[in-house]
């Protein structure tokens, strides 16, 4: 790469990837329409998302994606009916094929001290639906749309020597601290199945995040959990709760299929070191019990919570490490109202709260 290309990169221009605790001008999600996501099961999920919508827009603005005019005029019934409905939600008439804006949408930098909110970026990665499914032409142009709309301007980051490519990178596969540190997963990035970018190793992916989203240090977990069909996302394993804190999943059954995988993921982030070398103080939450529908077992986990200006969305499975679960957010977010929001339907559509939102921070995020 040229020293010119470099200097343009957005890490050499000061900008970072910030947490998720720090400040957001907004979060953005997309209604649910496809019906087929949620099989027989669809109808209490838009009611699910007016409870999650009526939280946000309490503590921020809430840009929200409908699909149809039509669609529209029936969310906006919805929300008066669930008392939801404010000034502090943004429709945007935009078609998609699913909802998870996390993965699908862009993702957007924090500017470096001293700029304004017109020097917001948008990282537009390419968006193939997981490498799975084949109905993705809508949602890969969100995250145009959405930087379009931020008034951010968008950045395509790309991959190669003589020939260069998109890269494919889904929101949920990683979490930051703000700082400079990231946790990802081998399964997601690394393996063959499902394979996102076969071009890219570990050194390649590390060089990315250091270029484009500022990360001096990344910690690479293993295997994620089972019935996640995204192939390993570690929104559903590992989360930065503040800048030297991790809470992570852990299986005390050691016959369930989950025990392996967590146990490891354990021991590799007792050993990480965050960008200054300093080891992370490491929270253990209990997994939920088996939820499985229609005999398949879905990825309920209480790593899925979404960490918005005044609250922190919960996800809750009618479970006893429930209370176990809020009570460990509550304590790690003394200044945050901890709202447990029912997610058994939810995962039925294998995503939970975190997948179906994308923070945009705001302009002097800190």
């Amino acid at each position: 790469m040229s020293l010119s290309r470099q200097a343009k990169l957005p890490a050499a221009r000061g900008y970072r990837l910030p947490a998720e605790w720090e400040e957001h001008a907004s979060t953005w999600l997309a209604w649910p329409h496809l019906r087929g996501d949620w099989p027989g099961k669809f109808e209490p999920i838009p009611w699910v998302y007016a409870e999650i919508v009526r939280n946000l827009a309490r503590h921020e603005r809430v840009d929200l994606i409908v699909n149809s005019e039509r669609a529209e005029k029936n969310v906006r019934a919805i929300l008066e009916k669930a008392d939801a409905l404010s000034d502090n939600i943004v429709l945007h008439r935009w078609r998609t094929d699913r909802v998870w804006t996390r993965d699908s949408g862009c993702i957007f930098l924090a500017p470096p001290a001293g700029k304004d909110a017109a020097s917001l970026l948008a990282l537009h990665f390419n968006f193939n639906a997981w490498a799975k499914y084949d109905n993705y032409k809508l949602d890969a142009k969100i995250g145009a749309r959405m930087a379009k709309a931020a008034g951010a301007q968008v950045v395509r980051p790309r991959f190669g020597y003589k020939t260069e490519f998109p890269i494919v990178l889904e929101g949920g596969s990683i979490d930051v601290n703000g700082r400079g540190t990231l946790l990802t997963t081998e399964e997601c990035l690394l393996s063959a199945s499902q394979q996102r970018n076969p071009s890219m190793n570990r050194d390649a992916y590390e060089q990315m995040f250091a270029d484009y989203f500022g990360i001096q240090s990344v910690i690479w977990l293993g295997d994620g959990i089972e019935g996640d069909d995204t192939h390993g996302h570690v929104d559903d394993l590992t989360r930065f709760v503040a800048p030297d804190t991790v809470v992570t999943m852990v299986e005390p059954n050691a016959q369930d299929a989950n025990y392996a995988a967590l146990h490891h993921n354990l021991g590799r982030l007792r050993a990480a070191r965050d960008q200054d070398g300093q080891r992370f103080n490491v929270v253990e939450i209990p997994m939920p019990r088996p939820v499985v529908f229609e005999g398949r077992r879905l990825p309920a986990s209480y790593a899925n919570f979404y960490i918005a200006n005044g609250c922190v969305l919960a996800p809750a499975f009618n479970d006893p490490n429930d209370r176990i679960a809020l009570n460990a957010l509550a304590e790690l977010f003394p200044g945050r109202e901890v709202v447990p929001i029912y997610s058994g339907d939810l995962i039925w559509g294998f995503g939970a709260l975190h997948c179906m939102t994308q923070q945009e921070p705001a302009s002097q995020a800190e």
